[in-house]
């Protein structure tokens, strides 16, 4: 193996980041991480709901699999799934191994329910604290394995590179001193996009970088229009967009609109543990035929107790609001939570570049389906994390089968001009008002005009000048919108009112791929 083979360049510091650079150092590799903001900044520190996994003794792979297929409304790779659910006890193993204190009771893990699980299977740390634990455990061990960890640091562009992987362009958060890492293999666990949308549960840098980057070096992406919207973050005004954890429902608490009506029972057999994107929608239409800006999230059935002990981060912020979930109603509307495609792999982690890998939710391993099954995302970061540093260990050529319908996009020519603030609120707007909870062609097209005109003017026009976080966040909306007008039916997470019925043609991955330029060989 080469010494650019041994020092693989991990981009992001979530679950998926933190445990791919800790897991290479176990296996005597010389990893860098790198984050664009601090260390235990990502996504998965706001994770409440926890991490499913078969542990329980009524409980199996083979029931969480079927589970995991189910949700994804027929779009699941089986195969992908079938090593999710088969290897996560022994990720669970691991973390606790690493240190994260799962909370217990009468001396065995706690298991939790949350929507669409047919068994107890989602564990918990300090409560609704989970992704804060798991975090800041794995960046503890991180540290601790002595691995080069460096903060404020900004993935700028993917160059070509050699056979190890690509050129990885740098910069620190303004956008100064760049430099050009060694070409070796670059592992992307760039999170999700959420907060593109103005709505979201999604800490300010989950803005999709890594999608457009990757994109825009000919990396191949699969499934972009499946965004899962969570059903339930407080709404009010003035007030940031708190996610209100699933596993509240999965104790009991109950959906009510203005009227005091409990409406998911009439939508659903399993009213509030129905799918995410069933949930969501349910409360989008009570929400828009009321014209009242949310519903509520009565748990004041549940002991007091249970909730202050359960649910201490969900407490104490309601807190501030004056409220007391045990006396009083929660208003709650839906969020952009989760994005469901990004970057194709293999079940290695391989992407369409050779030396390119990804993990967590950048990446599309097929898993998900149209529609993630709650606790399956930051379990997908320790599990396919593992198989990826196994892969930098041993690399093997390899890499994502081409989509059932690939589309190939060319970039805009590029304009150059220089960014401005609002574009970015502009990209936030059209992405949620018009490639939202409900979409139609109408929408669509106009959002991906936009976004495109947006992306043209901005796209620089020297090939030695990179793109700034406007041009990439419109680049990444414009891809989400492209996807859902190619998709003409509704299905998990994407629903076109236009097509409101899921169609059998339709039950394929649609692709994205940059058309090369004119007159390229391969």
């Amino acid at each position: 193996m080469t010494e650019a083979g041994r020092r693989p360049l991990i981009i992001g510091s979530g679950i998926a980041g933190l445990y791919v650079a800790l897991r290479c150092r176990e296996l005597g590799l010389r990893p860098t991480i790198v984050t664009k903001a601090r260390l235990e900044e990502s996504n998965t520190r706001y994770a409440q709901g926890g991490i499913a996994a078969a542990i329980g003794t009524d409980d199996s792979p083979r029931i969480h699999l079927e589970d995991t297929v189910k949700a994804g409304d027929e779009l699941v790779d089986r195969a992908a799934a079938r090593i999710l659910t088969s290897e996560a006890p022994a990720r669970i193993a691991d973390l606790v191994r690493n240190g994260v204190p799962f909370d217990t009771a009468d001396g065995r893990i706690a298991l939790g329910r949350e929507a669409a699980h047919s068994r107890f299977r989602t564990l918990h740390a300090g409560g609704d604290a989970t992704g804060l634990s798991i975090e800041e455990a794995l960046k503890r061990r991180v540290l601790d394995a002595g691995v080069e960890a460096r903060e404020r640091t900004v993935l700028r562009a993917l160059r070509p590179g050699t056979r190890d992987g690509p050129v990885a362009v740098l910069s620190n958060a303004d956008g100064k001193d760049v430099e050009y890492s060694t070409a070796g293999p670059v592992v992307l666990a760039t999170g999700g996009a959420g907060s593109l949308y103005r709505q979201s549960s999604n800490p300010s840098i989950a803005t999709g970088e890594g999608v457009a980057i990757a994109f825009r070096a000919g990396a191949l992406l699969t499934d972009m229009e499946f965004i899962q919207f969570h059903p339930t973050a407080f709404c009010r005004e003035g007030a940031p967009r708190f996610l209100i954890t699933e596993a509240l429902r999965g104790e009991g608490a109950v959906l009510r609109n203005e009227a005091g009506d409990r409406f998911m029972t009439r939508v659903h057999r399993d009213a509030e543990l129905a799918p995410r994107d069933i949930v969501a929608r349910a409360i989008d239409r009570e929400i828009v035929t009321s014209g009242h800006p949310c519903v509520y999230l009565d748990a004041t059935a549940l002991p007091r107790d249970l909730l202050f002990a359960r649910f201490p981060s969900v407490c104490h912020f309601l807190s501030t609001y004056g409220l007391d979930p045990s006396r009083d109603q929660i208003p709650v509307a839906p969020v952009a939570h989760y994005m469901i495609g990004g970057v194709t792999t293999d079940l290695e982690g391989r992407t369409s570049l050779q030396g390119l890998y990804a993990a967590g939710e950048v990446a599309s391993t097929g898993v998900h389906g149209a529609n993630r099954l709650a606790g399956n995302s930051l379990l997908e970061g320790l599990v396919f994390g593992e198989r990826v540093a196994r892969q930098l260990l041993h690399p093997a050529i390899g890499g994502p089968r081409v989509p059932d319908r690939t589309v190939e996009l060319s970039l805009p020519t590029g304009g150059g001009r220089p960014e401005e603030v609002e574009e970015f609120e502009q990209v936030r707007t059209t992405l949620w008002e018009e490639v939202g909870i409900v979409r139609s062609a109408e929408g669509l097209a106009s959002a991906v005009e936009q976004f495109e005109r947006l992306v043209n003017v901005l796209q620089p026009t020297r090939s030695d000048t990179m793109p700034g976080p406007v041009a990439n966040a419109a680049l990444t909306a414009w891809l989400i919108a492209r996807a859902a007008s190619i998709r003409t039916e509704s299905r998990g997470a994407h629903y076109r009112s236009d097509w409101p019925k899921r169609r059998p043609q339709w039950r394929v991955h649609v692709g994205l791929r940059l058309r090369p330029p004119r007159g390229h060989s391969g």
